[in-house]
């Protein structure tokens, strides 16, 4: 896609984001954290992805090397992209407004502490993902870096989640929200990355295998959190555990949930499970988008109950603002990589 075509369609995707701010503010802050959980799995699911394979080698890494590298770097946006969600906080998450003290976790949910975790989330990935990019032609100090930011990524992202998505709803706690993230932004980073080396160029055939071996993985892995969370919920059956669960299965919802079974379980899991299909690059293709389909509405379906209504607008508004950060995503890492070429020069 040329600059001039990607500098339009992120003109337009803002543009319908932010009118979307300031027609309907809560609903935008709704959307935006939505677009946002979505759009934060590429650069940090990338990071995770080429520290794994630093570790663990294999021709899958090596064929999205490239794409990968380019993930990390769109990181450098994320900083930009938090501005909005910031702003719009105090709309989303009730015990950023009044009366926030009547909750028994108080401690931990209040906007100093919010803040606070959030600097030093951002602060991590940032200074990692400038070290996985100084590092990324030296399979030496990658692996070097590997234990360690593998731990810092795993660790900042499940608080990160629990800060900003399990909390919409401050009663509600579960041990396994965040791996379930950790998990998904794998699956939906793994899916990205594929799909792009699918429509490049022809994918080495071994190295597709990989990667849909890879993907099939995490698309299990994070199916079998999912359903161990719902298990333990129905099983415990606590008020405050089921309530959680409530909202999103009535009022339409449970066809949204229906409907993220099929594209982020059903349909990947059963397309890869055939050695056949895993070296077809339309069937690791198919895979790959449907993850990423049931990715999206994963996360719109964790976020948009919150609201209470203006689900078709929140909806409408998460595609604009999905638009804008896909786009300024490939905008960034062209830029970056002249920049770092001629820093490193």
């Amino acid at each position: 896609m040329s600059r001039i075509l990607l500098i339009l369609v992120c003109a337009v995707g803002y543009a319908g984001a932010f009118l979307g701010w300031a027609l309907a503010p809560a609903p935008f802050g709704f959307a935006w954290l939505t677009a946002l959980s979505v759009w934060i799995a590429w650069p940090l699911g990338a990071m995770a992805l080429m520290l794994i394979h630093a570790l663990t080698g294999g021709r899958w890494g090596k064929a999205v090397l490239g794409v990968l590298a380019a993930g990390v770097r769109s990181a450098f946006l994320a900083p930009l992209f938090v501005v909005p969600y910031a702003l719009t906080a105090n709309r989303v998450y009730p015990w950023l407004q009044s009366g926030a003290a009547q909750f028994d976790n108080a401690l931990y949910l209040n906007g100093p502490a919010f803040v606070l975790r959030g600097v030093i989330y951002l602060l991590i990935w940032l200074i990692l993902a400038v070290l996985v990019t100084r590092a990324d032609d030296d399979a030496d100090e990658l692996a070097r870096l590997a234990p360690a930011g593998l731990i810092l990524l795993a660790l900042t992202t499940t608080f990160a989640v629990i800060d900003s998505v399990m909390s919409l709803d401050p009663t509600f706690a579960s041990s396994l929200f965040g791996l379930g993230f950790i998990s998904e932004i794998g699956a939906l980073a793994l899916s990205a990355a594929t799909l792009a080396i699918i429509f490049s160029s022809a994918p080495d055939p071994e190295a597709l295998r990989q990667l849909a071996r890879l993907l099939l993985a995490f698309v299990i892995l994070w199916s079998y959190l999912a359903l161990m969370q719902l298990i333990i919920v129905w099983q415990s059956d606590l008020p405050h555990e089921v309530a959680w669960y409530l909202p999103r299965w009535r009022q339409g919802w449970g066809v949204i949930a229906g409907l993220i079974v099929l594209t982020h379980f059903v349909a990947p899991f059963f397309t890869l499970l055939s050695a056949r299909a895993q070296h077809s690059p339309k069937a690791v293709g198919f895979a790959a988008a449907s993850t990423i389909v049931g990715g999206i509405l994963h996360q719109f379906w964790l976020v948009a109950p919150a609201a209470g209504a203006h689900s078709r607008v929140i909806a409408l508004l998460t595609l604009s603002a999905l638009l804008a950060m896909a786009c300024s995503s490939v905008l960034a890492s062209r830029l970056t990589k002249r920049i770092w070429i001629r820093v490193e020069a």
